[in-house]
C-alpha cells in the first residue's frame, strides 16, 4: 500500500530524511517512533503530498504521489498532531463540505458519520462553531471527517494529543477495526505503549534515517535490550545530545524556509 524509495528531504542545511526505503502492505498497521526533529512528520507530509521530496519516491495504493496526487489523495486521509479546520463552520457543515470534496451525496455523508458522530461524543456540538470548540473535540471532528470516505490509508500524526483517555480508548478501538476490514494504519506516536499496543510493525526514524523496522520482538532482538520496548527506543535512538541540538537548531531554522516546498495548485 504505502513504498517508499531513496525518500529524501533538504531544507538548506538540513538533512531531516535521508534515504528512506519502506514497503507497508495493505491492511497493516505501522506505527514510526522517533525522537524530537527525527524526521517523522516530515516523511508523513511527503507521503501525503504536502511537500515535495527532494530526490527518490513515494506510492500509495501503486500511485506516485508527485505524478498522480488526485488518484492518491483518493485513497488516503491525513490527521495531523494540529488539524486544520474551517472555524467559522459548525461540525455539521465541515462534515458536509469534507464529503463533497471526495463526490458524497448528502445521504452518503449521512451514512458514514452515522455511527462515528456518536462514537465520539459530538452529538452536543454538531451545530456550534467550530472555533468554540476546545482542542480535544477539534481532534475529534478531524478524526471522522477523514473516516468518511472510507479511506485505504489512515495517515495520522501524533493523533493522541488532546484526546482525553476515554477518547484515545474509543480512536485506538476505530482503527483496530478499520484495519481488520482492509485499512492501512500509518502512525507516528510518542506513545510507545500505543505503538506496542496496536502496530502490526513499527519503524524507528533516528536522524533522518529508518533505523530499524520489525515487529515490537525483532526491535528487541536488534537492540539486544529483551526488555521493553522503551529500553529498546533509548539504544536504538542513543546518541550525543549535541548532533539532537544541532539538528533542532537547523530545523528551526529552517521551518519557515523558501525550500519548504508546498504542492501548489498547479501540481494537484
Amino acid at each position: 500500500m504505502i513504498e517508499l524509495e531513496k525518500l529524501v528531504k533538504r531544507f538548506g542545511d538540513l538533512v531531516a530524511v535521508n534515504e528512506i526505503d519502506l514497503s507497508v502492505a495493505k491492511g497493516e498497521f505501522f506505527a514510526v517512533l522517533g525522537p524530537n526533529a527525527a524526521g517523522k512528520t516530515t516523511t508523513i507530509k511527503m507521503l501525503v503530498g504536502l511537500i515535495k521530496p527532494t530526490s527518490g519516491f513515494a506510492r500509495v495504493g501503486g500511485w506516485d504521489v508527485e505524478k498522480d496526487p488526485i488518484e492518491v489523495r483518493r485513497r488516503l486521509a491525513y490527521v495531523p498532531d494540529f488539524p486544520f479546520l474551517y472555524d467559522k463552520l459548525t461540525p455539521v457543515e465541515f462534515f458536509r463540505f469534507t464529503g463533497q470534496l471526495f463526490l458524497m451525496d448528502d445521504n452518503a455523508i449521512e451514512d458514514s458519520t452515522r455511527d462515528l458522530i456518536p462514537r465520539f461524543a459530538l452529538e452536543p456540538y454538531l451545530n456550534l462553531p467550530i472555533e468554540s470548540l476546545s482542542h480535544g473535540t477539534k481532534q475529534r471532528i478531524a478524526i471522522v471527517s477523514a473516516l468518511m470516505h472510507a479511506p485505504e490509508l489512515f495517515v495520522l500524526d501524533e493523533p493522541m494529543v488532546g484526546l482525553d483517555p476515554h477518547h484515545q480508548w474509543i480512536l485506538k478501538e476505530v482503527l483496530k477495526e478499520r484495519t481488520r476490514e482492509g485499512m492501512t494504519v500509518f502512525l507516528s506516536t510518542h506513545q510507545l505503549s500505543v505503538a506496542e499496543e496496536m502496530a502490526d510493525r513499527i519503524g524507528i526514524i533516528h536522524n533522518g534515517r529508518l533505523a530499524a523496522v520489525g515487529t515490537a520482538e525483532e526491535l528487541r532482538d536488534q537492540s539486544g535490550s529483551g526488555g521493553a520496548l522503551e529500553e529498546t527506543f533509548l539504544i536504538l535512538t542513543r546518541e550525543e545530545s549535541s548532533v539532537t541540538i544541532e539538528r533542532e537548531r537547523l530545523q528551526g531554522q529552517q521551518s519557515g524556509h523558501d525550500d519548504f516546498e508546498l504542492v501548489n495548485d498547479a501540481d494537484e
